[in-house]
């Protein structure tokens, strides 16, 4: 596919500077685009590759001041990054549209109902009254259990499985090898010392516009639902457990745990790797850097953790510089101990000048 930059200009309602009729079929970094490819430039750290690049057209900030001329095509817009990814959805959803139909084998229950313009791919399973919304795409060995609904324009990438009577809404993106509604980790200790498993009878509900990244998964509820909700988006390798709710527009990035029960604030940022333990709460707009252990209940909204257990991040920031000074803070302890030991040795001196002659 081809697009001129007058095309361009209008899907992300930019200024061109230089030639409007430039085409171009595909995309590049700034550092390393080629003569045909389109780039942009929002870090200033890269704004040297401006005058270097071979890219046909380049996306900039309406901001920015040319330091000097360029040869290449120039779509000025507010924010290049925001217009640039805007602008590689649309570029991805056309080259989706070419996908519909139902490839073989697969296999799709006969209660089962397809919208308009699905695509199903090959090896794929669709269980009994399994409901898939228009313009949905349903890539090859995707697992659809029963009574499992999706939404319109959605997209179940390559080898997801989605138990059955899980929910998942409109514009979402599932990606490869996630799985969705799996059993809870629910045992009930014995007096043996064995475990019982207590049935997962609820379900997941994926509302809309949520991103769920490869490998990840979310447990079904113990009872009722786990809920994520509207605009969230959970990077690769999340475990989400069985009843946890995440908020609206929360972000959740690899290798995050949430334990179950536990409720996630809407607007919240969560680094790789944080720990959430079970039955507590997160505030909305709170933001948890990566690594940090969520132990307790946080109840005041947009404010910052860091650690393990997580403090507020002032807190931790001088807790840690205090940390790395403790060598020093020992050896200043030590001179201090000789001084106070000196002095005491000075003080139980005899005053021998003070003594009077016999």
């Amino acid at each position: 596919m081809q697009f001129t930059a007058a095309q361009i200009a209008l899907m992300i309602q930019g200024e061109i500077e230089g030639d409007a009729s430039v085409a171009i079929a595909s995309f590049g970094k700034i550092e390393e685009a080629v003569e045909g490819q389109l780039s942009f430039l929002a870090n200033p750290k890269y704004e040297e590759y401006l005058y270097t690049t071979k890219a046909s057209i380049i996306i900039i900030n309406d901001s920015l001041a040319l330091k000097s001329s360029i040869n290449q095509t120039i779509i000025r817009v507010k924010d290049a990054y925001s217009a640039f990814a805007t602008l590689m959805t649309k570029y991805q959803e056309i080259a989706a549209q070419q996908l519909r139909g139902i490839q073989q084998p697969s296999f799709i229950a006969p209660t089962a109902q397809l919208g308009n313009n699905v695509y199903f791919g090959a090896f794929a399973y669709a269980g009994e009254k399994v409901i898939i919304g228009n313009d949905s795409k349903i890539y090859p060995g995707v697992v659809l259990g029963d009574r499992v609904k999706i939404g319109a324009n959605t997209t179940i990438h390559a080898g997801v499985k989605i138990y059955n009577d899980c929910v998942i809404g409109d514009h979402v993106i599932i990606h490869a090898g996630a799985v969705i509604g799996s059993d809870g980790f629910g045992f009930a200790p014995q007096a043996d010392g064995t475990y019982k498993k207590v049935p997962q009878l609820g379900n997941v509900i994926v509302e809309n516009h949520v991103e769920i990244g490869a490998n990840t998964t979310i447990d079904r509820a113990t009872m009722g639902s786990t809920l994520i909700k509207s605009g969230v988006k959970l990077d690769n390798l999340v475990q989400v457990a069985h009843n946890v709710e995440i908020g609206e527009n929360t972000v959740i990035a690899a290798q995050t745990g949430i334990s179950g029960s536990s409720k996630i604030g809407k607007n919240v940022q969560m680094g790789g790797q944080t720990g959430v333990s079970g039955h507590i709460s997160i505030a909305d707009g709170s933001k948890i850097n990566g690594k940090s252990g969520v132990s307790k209940t946080i109840k005041e909204s947009n404010k910052s953790f860091n650690g393990n257990p997580a403090y507020d991040f002032s807190t931790s920031k001088r807790i840690e510089v205090h940390t790395r000074n403790l060598p020093a803070l020992e050896k200043r302890v030590k001179e201090l101990e000789k001084l106070v030991e000196q002095f005491n040795i000075d003080r139980l001196k005899p005053d021998l000048g003070s003594k009077t002659s016999l």
